[in-house]
């Protein structure tokens, strides 16, 4: 019997479209339309590299030397990136989840996973994620996180697909409206403040090529359903993410040689662990959802 580094393979399909959900993080392996690309994926027999299509819990993005204070108690958590001493995106990126739908949809499938804690998190979830696919309306996404411990828990949640059109993103035209970003330091990634996005370089609100701008940013004060687009000017390709979260992190993909745009919907920016911006408490038996939109 082959292993594969992903784990088992749950193959959806509706129209057009196709994905594949993995086992190994219960992510997103790739999704297509048609005879493109949509979500940049990964090989089979290769494991996810650079957090493709992986799910972000229970918490996105970095917590600065992975230490912060929650109820009065002071917590580490492990540095797993380590060149930056940070805890970045969360717990579960390399756990096992299992399916839990009966399997006779091809177009939507369900998997689940109970998060046990460990150091710098002793807490206890049952999470779980719903992916369906539409014909018309593309993929969506549905996360659910509840609290089946005994104490409050701190959470929050982030996602990490890179849309494509086939092409570096160099030449593409990528519009979204947001209010805010949040500087960071450029050794560290450490949040130093928020900055209009009026007249800055990352003001995409009238759509314009990125040509070699880098963007790994947070962005918030966004529309109540916010939507970003990548498109090719040549072929008309679109790719679309929407949500309705209050914050949402791009990256232009160097770790992927610029192959796609990171789309990360997040329910708060990083470090929040240490400053309760955006944090979720989820007291026993509280339960949490969120929804993000995948689409051409």
């Amino acid at each position: 019997m082959t292993v594969l580094p992903s784990g088992d393979q749950w193959t959806l399909r509706a129209g057009a479209y196709a994905g594949t959900v993995v086992s190994v993080g219960g992510g997103l392996r790739g999704l297509s339309y048609g005879d493109r690309e949509l979500l940049v994926g990964y090989a089979e027999d290769a494991p996810a590299h650079a957090g493709i299509g992986q799910q972000l819990i229970p918490w996105p993005n970095r917590i600065t030397d992975g230490k912060y204070t929650f109820e009065g108690v002071e917590q580490q958590l492990d540095l797993t990136e380590p060149e930056r001493s940070n805890a970045i995106h969360g717990l579960v990126r390399w756990a096992t989840w299992e399916r839990t739908d009966d399997g006779l949809d091809e177009s939507r499938i369900v998997v689940a996973h109970r998060l046990y804690g460990g150091p710098g998190y002793p807490h206890q979830l049952d999470l779980a994620i719903t992916y369906d696919l539409d014909a018309d309306t593309g993929l969506t996404v549905t996360v659910s996180a509840k609290n089946v411990g005994t104490g409050a828990a701190p959470y929050g949640y982030g996602a990490h697909p890179y849309v494509t059109v086939g092409r570096k993103i160099d030449e593409c035209v990528l519009e979204f409206r947001a209010e805010s970003w949040l500087d960071v330091t450029p050794d560290r990634m450490a949040p130093i403040g928020l900055q209009p996005v009026a007249g800055s370089q990352y003001d995409f609100s009238a759509g314009q090529r990125i040509q070699d701008l880098d963007i790994d940013n947070a962005f918030t004060g966004l529309p109540d359903t916010w939507v970003v687009t990548l498109a090719d000017p040549d072929s008309g390709h679109r790719a679309v993410v929407s949500s309705e979260t209050r914050w949402m992190q791009l990256y232009t993909g160097g770790a992927i040689d610029r192959a796609g745009l990171a789309v990360e919907p997040m329910t708060c920016p990083p470090d929040s662990f240490v400053s309760g911006d955006g944090l979720v408490v989820l007291r026993p038996g509280d339960e949490h959802s969120t929804t993000f939109r995948v689409s051409v």
